[in-house]
C-alpha cells in the first residue's frame, strides 16, 4: 500500500501542473482581451521576451522549494509562506508562458539574462558580467544548485525550516535584480506591471523570511 504523504504530493504535483497549464492559456487569453494581441509582438532578443522567458524559469525553481515545504516543515509560518510564494510565482509563471505561447516564443532557449545587454551595458562588458553572474551550470542568479536541492530534500522539521529560509531568501534576491531591469526596460506595459509587482512582494518576502530566519537561529548565505 503506498504512503499518504507520498500520495499526497504526487496528488499535489498534478494539481499544480494542471493549474500552471490553465494559466498559460488564461495568459494568453487574458493578454488578447488586454490588447496585447493588437501591439507590437516582442521577438525573442527582447527584455519583454527574454524576461518571461527567464523569470518563469526562476519562479519555477522557487515553486519546487516551495511544495517542498509543503511537505517537510512542521512549522505554520514557514508552510503558510511556502503556500503564499508557491500559489503566486505559479499564476506569475502561467502569465508570462502565456505571453510567450501568445508571442510564438519557446519556452526555453536563448542565453539567459542576455536581454539585460542593453541599458548602458556595453556587449563587451555585459559579456563579463553574465560570466561573473552565471555559475558553471548555467543557473541564474540566486537559484539553487542540484546538490544544494537534494540536500534540502533530505531534511525536514527545523533544520529544513532553516535551509528553506536560507535557499529562499537568496532565490528572491537573485530574482529581484531581473524584475528591477524589466521593469524599467520592457516595452510593455503589462510585462513592467508584472515585473513591478515581483519587485515589491519579493522584497517583502525577503525582509519577512530575514526575520523568521534570526528567529530560527539561521544565517542567511551569501547575496547572489
Amino acid at each position: 500500500m503506498s504512503d499518504p504523504v507520498d500520495r499526497g504530493s504526487r496528488l499535489r504535483t498534478v494539481l499544480i501542473a494542471v493549474i500552471a497549464v490553465g494559466l498559460v492559456l488564461v495568459g494568453g487569453g487574458l493578454a488578447v482581451a488586454l490588447g496585447l494581441g493588437r501591439a507590437e509582438v516582442p521577438t525573442a532578443e527582447t527584455v519583454d521576451a527574454g524576461f518571461s522567458r527567464d523569470m518563469a524559469r526562476h519562479h519555477l525553481q522557487g515553486v519546487e522549494m516551495a511544495n517542498l515545504a509543503l511537505d517537510r516543515s512542521e512549522d505554520p509560518a514557514v508552510r503558510g509562506l511556502a503556500f503564499d510564494i508557491s500559489a503566486t510565482q505559479t499564476n506569475q509563471t502561467g502569465r508570462m508562458q502565456g505571453w510567450l505561447s501568445l508571442w510564438g516564443i519557446p519556452f526555453t532557449g536563448g542565453q539567459p539574462m542576455a536581454w539585460m545587454g542593453d541599458g548602458g551595458h556595453s556587449g563587451h562588458d555585459m559579456d563579463v558580467e553574465m560570466d561573473m553572474e552565471m555559475d558553471m551550470d548555467g543557473l541564474m542568479p540566486g537559484m539553487a544548485t542540484e546538490e544544494e536541492l537534494a540536500e534540502l530534500r533530505s531534511l525536514s522539521g527545523s533544520a529544513f525550516d532553516v535551509e528553506f529560509l536560507r535557499l529562499m531568501i537568496r532565490h528572491h534576491q537573485g530574482g529581484e535584480e531581473m524584475a528591477e531591469y524589466a521593469a524599467e526596460h520592457a516595452g510593455l506595459a503589462v510585462v513592467r506591471d508584472l515585473a513591478e509587482t515581483i519587485v515589491e512582494s519579493q522584497s517583502a518576502e525577503t525582509a519577512l523570511m530575514s526575520e523568521m530566519l534570526t528567529a530560527r537561529g539561521g544565517t542567511p548565505l551569501p547575496a547572489p
